[in-house]
């Protein structure tokens, strides 16, 4: 049984005041070719169909169209709520959807059935795990405690039952350790969200979403797809893909990876104006392309956006590089900040603020002031 793996559309989103909604079209389209080419079996989509919890009017009519195109192929569908996505509204018309093929995690009560299938090795089991919070799942078992993501994602995973002896996919929505973000993303407080990827090791294969970078985390079988499209500029030198599952016998799972290519790529460009305007810089590239320009001259361009826009029609940003704004990041960067948690970094704060440390007292109660928040986030 072949499956196809995507995460995080993000369907509706707009990146430095660009929608992306035409970019989104023509990806979704290549996908489905994909899946006719690779006579795809099914189509996982682990999370994050829309940028926000009300999309707007466009992003679910592009998304309609993508589910009846599939339902019309007659390729089953199995998608799954992310963090970015209400529940309630990807739920709603769930029960008719399913007689077409399309499988979507309900609202979280505390039971999540398997949709069995069957092909010339057996039977294969897979599982919709919405994006879950520690608060969902203590809700569905009162009698368990339950105080972080680790936890709720044990009892979750503890109360499906997988049986191990048959085929088990699992298609799920959270941050497991040891993966690698992106700008695009929505980082939780102090990393507090993390989830060792032991916790699924009854599945032969899982689908993650919620990271944009495409990575495996462990094992070859445990994997983010990541997005289809690039959402930031952290983003420029990643090759996005969809990854193919093949599930054979048990204990045996291909996967590889199908790039694709989009409208218009994310790039950074570099030099002075003059270089960057220069016909023998810009001849042979795509210009429509989303553009981050970095200047090298000393003095700023006036109206450099704008004059840049006129080759460049999709820049997005325009930075500087020089003598002052070198000087300025001295000002304001602290030290090895991306790899700190926000707890550290507001222990920094406080003590610069205070000249003093904060006490262990202070400490225990910004550390589950922090918790807290993330639980109602």
């Amino acid at each position: 049984m072949k499956l196809l793996h995507l995460s995080d559309l993000h369907l509706g989103k707009r990146v430095n005041g660009f929608s992306m909604i035409e970019d989104q079209k023509y990806i979704l389209a290549q996908i489905l070719s994909i899946v006719g080419t690779e006579k795809a079996d099914g189509v996982i989509v682990a999370g994050d169909i829309y940028d926000k919890p009300v999309p707007p009017a466009e992003a679910v009519q592009v998304f309609d169209r993508f589910l009846t195109d599939l339902a019309d192929l007659r390729v089953p569908v199995f998608l799954v709520g992310g963090n970015h996505d209400s529940a309630e509204r990807i739920a709603f018309g769930a029960q008719l959807m399913r007689k077409e093929g399309i499988y979507i995690s309900p609202v979280y009560e505390g039971k999540v059935e398997p949709v069995r299938l069957r092909d010339e090795y057996g039977e294969i089991n897979i599982y919709l795990l919405p994006f879950l919070r520690p608060a969902v799942v203590r809700h569905a078992f009162e009698e368990e405690e339950i105080s972080s993501y680790q936890d709720a994602l044990q009892a979750a995973v503890a109360h499906m039952a997988v049986d191990t002896r048959v085929r088990n996919v699992l298609a799920a929505h959270q941050f497991v350790t040891g993966a690698k973000r992106c700008e695009s993303e929505e980082i939780s407080v102090g990393g507090l969200d993390n989830v060792d990827g032991s916790v699924f090791d009854a599945f032969d294969y899982v689908a993650l979403g919620h990271i944009h970078s495409p990575q495996k985390i462990g094992r070859e079988t445990m994997r983010y797809c990541g997005s289809p499209l690039k959402y930031s500029f952290s983003e420029a030198a990643q090759e996005k893909s969809a990854v193919l599952v093949e599930l054979r016998e048990k204990g045996t799972v291909l996967v590889r990876m199908i790039p694709l290519v989009p409208l218009r790529d994310m790039r950074k460009i570099r030099g002075s104006y003059m270089e960057v305007t220069a016909r023998s810089f810009y001849q042979g590239s795509n210009t429509d392309d989303y553009i981050q320009a970095t200047l090298t001259d000393e003095e700023d361009i006036l109206d450099g956006m704008q004059k840049l826009r006129v080759i460049y029609p999709n820049l997005m940003r325009l930075e500087y590089d020089n003598r002052r704004t070198r000087e300025e990041k001295r000002l304001e960067i602290v030290p090895d900040a991306e790899q700190k948690s926000e707890l550290e970094l507001f222990e920094e704060f406080y003590e610069r603020q205070n000249n003093q440390p904060m006490s262990k007292e202070q400490q225990a109660y910004a550390a589950n002031l922090i918790r807290k928040l993330l639980e109602k986030a």
